[in-house]
């Protein structure tokens, strides 16, 4: 399995595919991606499909003064979900952020994830809450970026 950091549209149809079904294309773009300090991660099969990916940006985390990446777009191929390309893009774009100078990684995690992000050493902080279209979530922080 091959990681890489790739530009937008790289990752654009998994994205859309899998975060934002049946919505139009133009959901599945986010402010974030015009930015300098955004990057994305692609994760590959062995033919060379992207089968998960992710989005990372600078972005402090509030009340924590140490600099922070936060990500969003987190998403796999629904029938390789397990296979471990999930956590081969989060861990890629953990170890970018840091070589990038961050301290600590964040995201608003869905619930639903909370065991998959755990597992990796985030906490979730602070009260449930619901973002739309996708439910329930959380904040999930941490600061173990190897």
């Amino acid at each position: 399995m091959r990681t890489a950091v790739v530009p937008v549209e790289e990752i654009f149809a998994l994205r859309w595919e899998v975060l934002r079904t049946g919505m139009p294309r133009e959901a599945a773009v986010y402010p974030e991606d015009a930015r300098d300090d955004t990057f994305h991660i692609a994760a590959y099969d062995e033919e060379g499909v992207v089968r998960a990916c992710v989005t990372f940006f600078a972005d402090p985390l509030p009340g924590e003064a140490a600099p922070a990446y936060r990500f969003r777009g987190m998403g796999s191929a629904p029938h390789l979900r397990g296979a471990g390309y999930g956590a081969a893009a989060l861990r890629a774009g953990m170890r970018e952020s840091a070589a990038r100078g961050a301290q600590v990684v964040w995201c608003n995690g869905r619930t639903s994830a909370r065991g998959f992000y755990e597992h990796f050493g985030f906490t979730a902080t602070g009260e449930e809450f619901q973002l739309a279209p996708s439910g329930p979530h959380y904040v999930f922080v941490t600061k173990d970026l190897g």
